[in-house]
């Protein structure tokens, strides 16, 4: 295994090089920081956590879809608009309540596959598209969603709250595909009954409401060590991680599978003493786990394969979305 190209490849990917922007436009928002009285999280995380007082907290996220997948699926894109706004609020621990969307486009076929996409997505999830706004007139097409939810106070799950001395644990749906638009993408929902999508989104709560995890993210558009990467840039902590420990599908060429946004997949810390409960919980919802790795506090992201180590990002120089918490 080259880890060097590896390495070199997971720098170097778009999905891990896209979010780099990402910096300088929060510290536009730094002189208005005291008006955010409210917040509990904002940038950095899956979901803003907002306080408006009770039992729970609103999670409010939102995602903009890939211009280049808007145009080559306009139904996938739709349908992905649900899936990874539901990953975001889950990735909380928290509970998907409503969405809404923005749609531009003077396509009428674009806008009713985007449209149609939407809609078998709320049928899959199960979470309402409540409203939104339409630019008809646009000469692209672009779609963006909002959703909020909500989690219990003291039960969500933050990115930027690894200690060292975590265990590191991988969590995703390997019952799936490769695509249908892109080689980084891979298909766990489609084919399933709601309720078993469902069951695999409602464990996290679950496992937020036991505080078995001290931080985690969802799997998405960086891949599986990118997005470790984002939550130990966030933790302002590293890692090791054993490469041998990560199980690709079947047919699935293993560095494209760590760039590969598994539809349905979490990265997680916990104290080693939660690993066993942890596992457990993710199994028994059908996901393939494993304990991948370890925290540190070397602010560096090394991955290693038979005693060998290399290092992907280096936080005291490089930038993945240069947040900190």
């Amino acid at each position: 295994m080259d880890l060097q190209k590896i390495a070199k490849e997971i720098r170097e990917f778009e999905g891990v090089t896209r979010k780099k922007p990402i910096a300088d436009l929060i510290n536009i928002f730094q002189t208005v920081r005291s008006e955010y009285s409210g917040s509990v999280v904002d940038f950095g995380d899956d979901a803003a956590v907002i306080d408006i007082g009770g039992d729970d907290y609103i999670l409010f996220a939102a995602d903009g879809i890939w211009g280049r997948l808007v145009n080559a699926s306009p139904w996938w894109a739709g349908y992905t608009s649900v899936l990874v706004n539901v990953n975001d609020i889950a990735a909380m621990g928290g509970k998907p309540v409503a969405m809404v969307n923005v749609l531009s486009s003077d396509n009428k076929n674009a806008c009713k596959e985007l449209l149609r996409g939407i809609r078998d997505g709320i049928a899959k999830f199960g979470v309402p598209m409540v409203g939104g706004h339409l630019h008809p007139d646009t000469p692209y097409t672009s779609l963006s969603v909002a959703i909020i939810g909500t989690v219990k106070k003291g039960c969500e799950i933050k990115s930027g709250t690894a200690k060292a001395g975590d265990v590191v644990i991988s969590a995703y749906d390997l019952d799936g595909k490769v695509g249908p638009n892109s080689p980084y993408s891979f298909d766990t929902t489609t084919a399933k009954e709601p309720e078993e999508v469902r069951r695999k989104y409602r464990v996290i709560q679950e496992i937020g409401e036991k505080k078995l995890v001290t931080a985690g993210k969802d799997i998405s558009n960086p891949g599986i060590i990118g997005t470790l990467g984002m939550l130990l840039e966030t933790s302002r902590k590293g890692a090791r991680v054993d490469l041998g420990k990560i199980q690709a599908p079947e047919g699935v060429d293993f560095t494209q599978w760590l760039k590969v946004h598994p539809a349905t997949g979490f990265i997680v810390t916990a104290l080693p003493e939660n690993e066993a409960p942890l596992i457990g919980l993710f199994e028994k919802a059908g996901y393939t786990v494993a304990n991948i790795g370890i925290v540190d506090d070397t602010s560096k992201l090394d991955i290693c394969y038979k005693n060998k180590c290399v290092t992907v990002f280096d936080f005291k120089k490089d930038v993945v979305t240069g947040i900190t918490q």
